[in-house]
């Protein structure tokens, strides 16, 4: 089984259902570190060691976060920027993280026709996510397709139970 590193990133954990309803499916995992960021560095000052540490002792990659202005949470934004860095993660030596999957977990407030070409917000979260596509081509990561939780501000709680259950299964495919 491969060891999976859940990289959480959520501006107030405490106050978002999806965000702790996922986690609490996640962490009984035998194979699955959640970390949370914001718990860990609320100050923002990342320990970029000890990071680049657990991406090395991990398998497989998931950054699990609610769509804020078409990206991530700025906690995640920081992470990329101290511990993606050249030599480590990308350059002629920077190889550590190749071959190793990149899986986004992706919470939404709107439904799928709100992230559509006629929707309010005019495109798929798909496409909004290429950045992340990016990040993964530069350091030679396999960028998986994006697991979207959608409708998260109307979800009943029979529907966040099965999104947390499908989450379970995407992370044991891995």
């Amino acid at each position: 089984m491969s060891r999976i590193l859940v990289l959480t990133a959520h501006r107030k954990p405490d106050e978002s259902r999806i965000n702790q309803a996922l986690i609490e499916a996640l962490r009984p995992l035998p194979n699955v570190t959640v970390h949370e960021l914001i718990r860990t560095y609320p100050d923002y000052r990342i320990d970029v060691a000890r990071e680049q540490e657990l991406l090395e002792a991990h398998d497989a990659v998931v950054m699990m976060f609610p769509f804020y202005w078409y990206s991530s949470p700025a906690i995640l934004s920081e992470w990329q920027d101290a511990v993606l860095t050249y030599g480590f993660a990308y350059g002629s030596e920077g190889t550590r993280l190749h071959g190793k999957p990149l899986q986004l977990v992706v919470s939404t407030g709107g439904n799928l026709q709100d992230y559509t070409p006629e929707g309010r917000n005019r495109f798929l979260v798909e496409d909004l996510l290429r950045p992340f596509h990016a990040t993964a081509n530069l350091t030679g990561m396999d960028y998986l397709p994006p697991h979207v939780v959608r409708g998260a501000q109307e979800m009943s709680d029979e529907r966040l139970a099965q999104e947390a259950a499908g989450v379970v299964q995407l992370l044991q495919k891995l």
